[in-house]
């Protein structure tokens, strides 16, 4: 059984937010740190996943090898990511482990080498990561995708350009560092078998005495291009199409998620039964959510053959439009089945918990607890998601295609 979500704010501004579950014998922590690709320099694109790769490289008294040698003495399961507001550093471990993980993450927020003789290998990191996208045409259209639903900086992908990878200094990765990581704007979500009082205590010896930096408004620069193709030398087109939606602090954001999950989750939703299954159109089809703080979007993806790229987008963009109809309560239902089983799932995982917990402080600046998502969900009617889309239909489409040619939209 779970407790209730507890928080605490640091004098410095720093948050903890956590979830006690007995049941388990693990601990998981989400860091979000304001340190997002929303606030790379124009001309040093990659440059949060840059300085995460390096603060990864010693830390405290360990050098590189003595840092990662002790995260995995202690077993710990860990994992690094770029979003567009974020830098997010996690891990999953036995609950008596969490405090020295904690103090292992404390010198590597706080005091990382940032090694100039290790510049050169983190920068080959970064390199292989741009040419995994590149190799990734499915991925690749929906980066770009992003980059143009929503205004600049906020559609950038973190992976960066191969211009701005290669003139990426360590002077450059120091001073994003001092400029980004800072204790205002960082949250901090645990959850799994935890005593709160003792969790707060070390919190505040690791982290209490962080200083505090100074904010950096993000200026919104529109996107103007509807419509964008991407030549690539291949007999596939993917393509991608999306709209705008409410964000996920919006009071309509579950009856929009819900419609969104009828379009595109699983194998019974609309898009993958009109454009695969009745029409072979394509190999793959879905449709899923994205949110930032103050924006939304819907994002469409198919893959298919270059001779039937036209008919895919053609069915995609009468099947967006469609939803515009309303759904039925056979396909709700079907909806709420999946997602309570995901939920279920996800309250078996503390590493789940502990990411939700972060990001749904720095969305609401609470945290919803399981029990409240699932009666969000009860809550869904076909008459509310009905009554919402007839008053926000999908348009004002976005399409990026990638193949041999450009298609007509």
């Amino acid at each position: 059984m779970t407790e209730p979500i507890l928080s605490h704010t640091f004098p410095n501004g720093m948050v903890l937010v956590a979830e006690p579950i007995k049941t388990l014998q693990s601990a998981a922590f989400t860091f979000l740190v304001p340190a997002g690709c929303v606030h790379d320099p124009a001309d040093r694109g990659g440059l949060g996943g840059f300085t995460c790769e390096m603060a990864l490289r010693g830390a405290g008294p360990r050098d590189s090898r003595q840092f990662i040698l002790d995260l995995d003495n202690l077993g710990v399961e860990r994992n690094e990511s770029i979003t567009n507001g974020h830098t997010a550093y996690g891990g999953a471990t036995l609950a008596e482990n969490l405090p020295d993980t904690l103090s292992l993450f404390a010198d590597m927020l706080r005091r990382p080498h940032l090694p100039a003789e290790q510049l050169e290998a983190g920068r080959m990191v970064m390199l292989q990561e741009l040419r995994a996208v590149e190799d990734e045409p499915a991925q690749k259209v929906m980066l770009e995708l992003r980059r143009r639903h929503y205004p600049d900086p906020w559609g950038r992908p973190a992976q960066g350009d191969l211009e701005s990878i290669e003139a990426t200094t360590i002077d450059d990765i120091r001073a994003h560092f001092e400029r980004t990581y800072r204790p205002d704007g960082t949250i901090l979500g645990v959850a799994g078998c935890i005593e709160w009082e003792s969790l707060k205590g070390q919190v505040g010896e690791l982290f209490g005495d962080w200083p505090t930096g100074e904010a950096h408004p993000v200026v919104d620069r529109p996107v103007r291009c509807k419509y964008d193709h991407l030549p690539y030398d291949s007999n596939q087109t993917q393509v991608g199409v999306s709209y705008p939606s409410v964000p996920y602090r919006h009071e309509d954001y579950f009856q929009a998620w819900g419609a969104v999950g009828v379009l595109g989750s699983g194998s019974s939703a609309r898009l993958f039964t009109e454009v695969r299954e009745r029409r072979g159109l394509c190999y793959s089809v879905y449709a899923s959510y994205h949110t930032l703080r103050h924006l939304g979007g819907v994002f469409c993806y198919a893959g298919t053959s270059a001779d039937r790229a036209q008919e895919t987008l053609d069915v995609m963009v009468a099947e967006l439009r469609r939803l515009a109809q309303g759904v039925d309560e056979e396909e709700l239902q079907r909806l709420k089945a999946r997602i309570k089983s995901a939920l279920v799932m996800q309250q078996e995982s503390s590493s789940s918990r502990s990411f939700g917990l972060a990001r749904d402080w720095y969305h609401l600046e609470r945290a919803r607890t399981l029990s409240e998502v699932e009666q969000k969900i009860d809550e869904l009617s076909r008459e509310s998601i009905n009554a919402y889309l007839a008053e926000n239909p999908p348009d004002d489409f976005t399409v990026v295609t990638l193949g041999p040619g450009e298609l007509e939209v």
